[in-house]
């Protein structure tokens, strides 16, 4: 069974777009596939989750809860703990593990807060 070339038909509505607009309609339509994960994954994010997905980023097990009720008590967890910890890491010019310990222990909390506000 051979399927019929229908390129050139479906294609028609692209055909007068430049480059630059080609671009930013593809860009729109990425928008709005993932746009709609980001949120379900903002709205149903778990403490487990996110101590799990910090465990796959190298952080010691005794951090992850720590950590984790540290973003929930910030408001930061829609943000996810992982970016938290990985933004720090790199404000610092740290690495992911240095950052997380530091989260861990208290430190840090207002500058990991402000990277989020600005």
């Amino acid at each position: 069974m051979r399927r019929e070339d229908d390129f050139a038909e479906r294609r028609k509505h692209l055909a007068g777009l430049s480059d630059e607009e080609l671009y930013q309609r593809f860009w729109d339509l990425t928008a709005q596939v993932v746009d709609p994960l980001l949120e379900l994954g903002k709205k149903n994010t778990s403490p487990s989750i996110e101590r799990s997905v910090l465990l796959r980023m190298g952080i010691s097990s005794l951090d992850t809860k720590p950590i984790v009720e540290g973003c929930i008590d910030r408001g930061l967890m829609g943000k996810g703990a992982g970016h938290v910890v990985y933004k720090l890491a790199k404000a610092k010019n740290i690495t992911v593990q240095e950052a997380g310990a530091l989260l861990a222990s208290g430190q840090c909390w207002d500058e990991a807060v402000s990277l989020f506000k600005a």
